[in-house]
Order: structure tokens, then C-alpha cells, then sequence
């Protein structure tokens, strides 16, 4: 509509060079917002790999026990050497029957897609999609170039919408053109501002939407800021390294979607541990066991030269004295 309406209108805009702009600007938004959109859409949910599927032995003897005891026994076998961390509520081993296969950290299961999606944060109605670790990265860039699009919109048709309520637009057919893209462009900038500073505001403490209203379960308890590495690392986590790509809507998240840096809150002076590499698999209630695995090559980068850093605890001043509460960045993923 706002080709058409340069044009058709009388009442002319001040200069060529303005028109070009407008132009130029106009369609370079449309193609990134389209771009976005497309990739929204159309790139599959990332489901986990099959090293979490069990064994056809494991498979065969979990649906034979009819005790949860013993199935989690096996499931606590079958995932001693996998990098998970996140428990259910009762420190159970997070097991998917629909898809059969063990939960990595951060995947749910999507009932409308019928699959488990790595780092699911919810799913979509208006790209039909679900949006996660494959797609998070298109999905805000789609919400950011809509925001722009509408905005430019209503910013550029604002003068014509001014003029159309003061009669001083002439009698033509363009001036319901005029007030129903003012209207239109400027009811959609208002709801996608509030969705994307939501957004943001997520990346920014690196969670999902499911974990916003369900914080994940670690060895020490639900923490909502456990996958929280600082405002610069959660973004780099999401749009990669190379700022240069941030913009543009292809695949720079780093990891793999099923191993994922860590900040372990621990709330007992007297265990007070910095995991290593070297170190053997800890345990925490009902047995649960919690392999140590080194970090991929992208959470190394992610991490950097300050993976280790120990920040004061907001429970500090409720120790007795001489203890002290620490928040650890674990290298666990």
C-alpha cells in the first residue's frame, strides 16, 4: 500500500531524493521481515540426537516394569554418561513415552508438532511452528523487523493521516488508504513492541518461555537463573559470536540445543565444589546421578577465560558466621 499511496496521492512529498528513501527503506525492511518470517516457518524443530533414545534392550525392559522405581533405575543407567542436569520436580530422570527417549536439558515435548524440541519455548499459531533452538534466533529477528516495518509505516503515513482529520487531504481514493494502514500499521506496532521487549527481556536472562512459569529443576532445587551466564554471554548464546550476522536471519546460535552452560547456586558452604573436567559423576537425591562432561567448542568460546567467577550471594547475610554462600558457573553442560 505505501508505494501506492506515494503516488497517488496530490499532495506531493518534498523531493525526488525523499521518494527514493522511502522507497529504499521501505522494501529493504519488507524483504528482512519476509526473510525472517520464511525461516520462522519453515525451519523444522530440532529434536534431540539418538544417543538420548534408549537401547532396544532398555526400551524392551522399561516397558516391561511396572514399578517407577525400577524404571527409573533404568533410565538413571541409561543416562549416566549423557550431559543432563534438569530433573522433574521429584528429582525423577525426565523421560518423553510419546517420543521414547530421554529429555536433554531445556527440551519438552510439543503436542501440537508431536515431537520432543530442543530448548522449546513455545509454539507458535501464527507461523505454525514451534519455536526453539533451531529458530529462536529467526523468530526475534521476525519480531524486530515487524516492529521496524509497522513503525516506519505509521511514521510516514502520519502526516497524510494528520491532514485526512484536519480536511485538508483532497477528495480522493487514497484517503482510506491513508487512515486504514495508519490504524492497522499502528495496532500492530503496539502489540509486537510488548511480545518483543518480552523477548528480550527472556534472552537477556536466558530462559524460555516454559521456564519463565516452570523454573528447571538442578541438583540443588528449581533455579530459574541457572542457565544464566550475564547479559553478554546469554546474547552471544543466542545469536553467536559474529556480530556481523546478528542482523541477518540464518543459524549462529551456538551449541548443539542439548548441552547447555550452567550456573549452579550452591546453598551449603560445606560442599562448596568447582567441577572440572577430571572430575567423577556427583550425586544428589533419590541417587540421582550427575556426569561431569567437557564443553563443546562453542560453549568454550561462550565461556571464555572467565569460566569460573564467584559472585556474593543474596543469602549472605542469613549465614552464621564464617560461611559463606557462593554463586559457581559451572563448566558442566
Amino acid at each position: 500500500y505505501l508505494p501506492y499511496i506515494f503516488f497517488s496521492l496530490p499532495v506531493t512529498i518534498s523531493s525526488t531524493a525523499e521518494k527514493v528513501v522511502y522507497l529504499v527503506v521501505f522494501h529493504l525492511s519488507f524483504v528482512m521481515f519476509v526473510w525472517s518470517y520464511w525461516k520462522t516457518i519453515f525451519t523444522s524443530p530440532a529434536s534431540p540426537s539418538n544417543e538420548f533414545c534408549l537401547s532396544k534392550a532398555d526400551k524392551e525392559q522399561y516397558e516391561k516394569e511396572e514399578r517407577p522405581e525400577s524404571q527409573q533405575e533404568i533410565l538413571r543407567r541409561a543416562a549416566k554418561d549423557l550431559p543432563i542436569y534438569t530433573t522433574t520436580a521429584s528429582r525423577a530422570i525426565r523421560y518423553c513415552d510419546r517420543c521414547q527417549l530421554i529429555k536433554p536439558d531445556r527440551c519438552h515435548h510439543c503436542s501440537a508438532c508431536d515431537i520432543c524440541v530442543l530448548k522449546m519455548d513455545h509454539h507458535c499459531p501464527w507461523v505454525n511452528n514451534c519455536v526453539g533452538f533451531s529458530n529462536y534466533k529467526f523468530f526475534l529477528l521476525f519480531l524486530m523487523y515487524s516492529l521496524l516495518y509497522c513503525l516506519f509505516v505509521a511514521a510516514t503515513v502520519l502526516q497524510y493521516f494528520i491532514k485526512f482529520w484536519t480536511n485538508e487531504l483532497p477528495d480522493t481514493h487514497a484517503k482510506f488508504h491513508v487512515l486504514f494502514l495508519f490504524f492497522v500499521a499502528a495496532m500492530f506496532f503496539i502489540s509486537i513492541l510488548s511480545l518483543f521487549s518480552y523477548h528480550c527481556w527472556l534472552v537477556g536472562k536466558n530462559r524460555s518461555t516454559i521456564e519463565t512459569f516452570r523454573a528447571p529443576t538442578f541438583r540443588n532445587g528449581p533455579d530459574k537463573n541457572g542457565f544464566s551466564l550475564g547479559c553478554s554471554k546469554n546474547l552471544r548464546e543466542v545469536f553467536g559470536d559474529e556480530k556481523k550476522y546478528w542482523l541477518l536471519p540464518i543459524f549462529t546460535s551456538l551449541g548443539d540445543g542439548c548441552n547447555f552452560p550452567t550456573r549452579l547456586v550452591i546453598m551449603d558452604p560445606e560442599q562448596l565444589t568447582v567441577s572440572s573436567q577430571n572430575e567423577p559423576a556427583k550425586s544428589s537425591g533419590a541417587n540421582q546421578s550427575f556426569p561431569t562432561r567437557p564443553l563443546s567448542e562453542s560453549q568454550n568460546r561462550l565461556l571464555a577465560s572467565d569460566s569460573q567467577w564467584v559472585e556474593s550471594g543474596p543469602e549472605e547475610e542469613n549465614v552464621k558466621s564464617g560461611a559463606k554462600k557462593h554463586i559457581i558457573v559451572s563448566l558442566e553442560s
